[in-house]
């Protein structure tokens, strides 16, 4: 059984916690044009895990919120989810400043 997904807003950034996998992406997918809403920052080192239902999941909110205008930037990502991208040969337009 999947961890619970879980994130906190502070100010633009928006914290995610626990795993971000097919089995997790439901409530956040369900929320996603009002999570993103002012949101700059992604930080993801609350993340334990992520497949490539959270991979296209995270594209999707990025998209969302630079749609509204917000240069988005991501923080905290963990080797795994870098190397995902990389596998998927993802351009950085998809994943912006993608930082461990």
């Amino acid at each position: 059984m999947a961890e619970e997904l879980s994130w906190k807003q502070e100010g633009a950034i928006l914290h995610l916690f626990g795993e971000l996998d097919g089995e997790t992406v439901q409530l956040l997918w369900q929320q996603r044009e009002k999570i993103v809403a002012g949101i700059t920052t992604f930080e993801l080192s609350g993340l334990t895990r992520v497949d490539t239902a959270g991979l296209a999941l995270l594209i999707h909110l990025i998209a969302i919120a630079s749609r509204k205008g917000s240069e988005v930037s991501l923080l905290g990502a963990s080797e795994n989810l870098r190397t995902l991208a990389q596998l998927y040969n993802l351009p950085e337009t998809l994943l912006p400043h993608l930082a461990g």
